[in-house]
C-alpha cells in the first residue's frame, strides 16, 4: 500500500475514533453505491444521536511534516461536495430514509509520523 493510501486509511480510523468518543455511532465506512453508475465514496456515515441527525463525513488527511501550513480541508472542492451530495442521496434512497435529518461534516487529520500521533479537527455542517 502506498504511503498516501496508508495515511488516508489511518486518518479515517482516527476520525472514526474521534466521532465515537464524542457519542457518534458509526454506521458505515467507505460507502460506495453498489447499483448503477458509481457516484463516489463517503468516508464515514455516522449517527449523531444528540442532534438526531445522520452525518456524512469527509475525512482529509495530511502528513504534518512538510504540510504545517496546509489545512487538509482545503482540498474539499465544489466538485467533491457535489459528489458527496449525490452519493448521500443514493444512500438515503437505498435505506428508504428520504425524510431523515442529515448534515455533512469534515474531519481534518494531520499525522505526525515521527511522534506517532495525530492532530484532529471536526468541522460540522460544511455546507453552511
Amino acid at each position: 500500500m502506498t504511503d498516501h493510501l496508508e495515511a488516508g486509511k489511518i486518518g479515517e480510523q482516527v476520525a472514526a475514533n474521534l466521532l465515537q468518543s464524542n457519542g457518534y455511532q458509526i454506521l458505515e465506512m467507505n460507502y460506495k453505491n453498489s447499483l448503477g453508475k458509481r457516484l463516489g465514496e463517503i468516508d464515514i456515515i455516522a449517527e449523531d444521536k444528540e442532534a438526531g441527525e445522520l452525518v456524512f463525513v469527509e475525512v482529509k488527511t495530511r502528513r504534518l511534516q512538510g504540510n504545517e501550513d496546509t489545512l487538509p480541508e482545503e482540498n474539499i472542492t465544489r466538485s467533491k461536495l457535489r459528489k458527496l451530495t449525490r452519493i448521500a442521496g443514493s444512500y438515503l434512497n437505498r435505506r428508504n430514509w428520504q425524510g431523515r435529518d442529515y448534515r455533512f461534516d469534515a474531519v481534518s487529520v494531520w499525522l505526525d509520523w515521527d511522534a506517532r500521533n495525530a492532530k484532529v479537527k471536526h468541522l460540522k455542517n460544511i455546507f453552511l
